[in-house]
């Protein structure tokens, strides 16, 4: 059997429709119970919902044998597995914002809020920036409105709440999407097993990218001859 963790979420429910279509269904997920475990043994295939956030756990620890995670949780928390996949879903951007107007005065140490402290600290290392870095657990926008920091590192999906709290993007630090991830051991012994599935799932990926790209044709054609 191959052990998938699922993030579970509105993110879980997409990728579980992706490797259904791909061929590797359990209808025993679609059900309304309180189950934590789903198997389909002619599929050879078990999935579990773990909370988003542990999906990297589960797979670095072997208890799953792939899973699909954020960007960003892979990046914050570097965990030991193999990368496998970009799904292409659930796409967003870790991004800096601040207060709108604000600039940055280089000569003092930058006062930075985030979930995200590991991505945060490598990104300024590489600006050579000298900061404070503030570890919160919600609500991250508000950090810049009472005088708690200077900037934020978080996902920006619309930008809607920073909008509305007069915050806007000043940097993107790195695009997110959802990974496919695979215990490295699982990997070795299950080579066949787990490419099957990461090419079944390529295939779709490559399917909804073809679908997606004669629209974004158009619409460049029709900004081109439109008016500037």
């Amino acid at each position: 059997m191959i052990n998938v963790a699922l993030p579970k979420g509105r993110l879980g429910k997409k990728v579980y429709d992706m490797f259904e279509k791909a061929g590797y269904e359990c209808p025993a997920i679609r059900e309304d119970n309180r189950r934590l475990i789903f198997e389909n043994e002619e599929k050879g295939i078990r999935y579990f919902w773990v909370k988003p956030t542990d999906v990297t756990i589960y797979v670095e620890r072997g208890a799953a044998d792939i899973g699909i995670a954020g960007k960003d949780i892979i990046l914050e928390y570097e965990p030991d597995v193999f990368e496998l996949l970009d799904l292409n879903m659930g796409k967003c951007r870790m991004a800096v914002a601040a207060l709108k107007g604000y600039h940055d005065n280089p000569e003092r140490t930058l006062r930075v809020a985030s979930k995200f402290p590991n991505i945060a600290s490598n990104y300024y290392a590489r600006e050579n920036r000298d900061i404070d870095i503030i570890k919160l657990h919600g609500s991250i926008e508000l950090a810049p409105l009472v005088g708690l920091s200077d900037v934020i590192v978080d996902i920006v999906e619309t930008g809607k709440t920073l909008k509305e709290n007069n915050l806007e993007v000043i940097e993107t630090v790195v695009p997110i999407s959802a990974r496919l991830i695979a215990n490295k051991a699982s990997f070795r012994f299950k080579t066949g097993e787990i490419e099957a599935i990461r090419d079944a799932l390529a295939e779709d990926v490559t399917k909804e990218n073809m679908k997606e790209a004669p629209e974004a044709v158009k619409t460049g054609g029709e900004q081109k001859g439109g008016r500037r």
